[in-house]
């Protein structure tokens, strides 16, 4: 997968790591990753993935 966006549904920052760097993805943020997920690393959390969109959910409520 070359280029990768990644949407933010949530009402908090989301943080994952890209190349071994912190990245915040603000609230309700779309952020574009030109060389894919090769180097991303995402924290487990409720999100929905559609072809090279990925969605991330608010935390699931218990």
């Amino acid at each position: 997968m070359d280029k990768v966006t990644i949407r933010s549904d949530r009402e908090t920052d989301y943080k994952f790591t890209y190349k071994g760097e912190e990245v915040v993805l603000g609230a309700g943020k779309i952020l574009s990753i030109a060389d894919g997920l090769e180097h991303v690393v995402l924290p487990t959390c409720a999100m929905k993935i559609m072809n090279n969109l990925i969605v991330i959910k608010d935390d699931v409520k218990k």
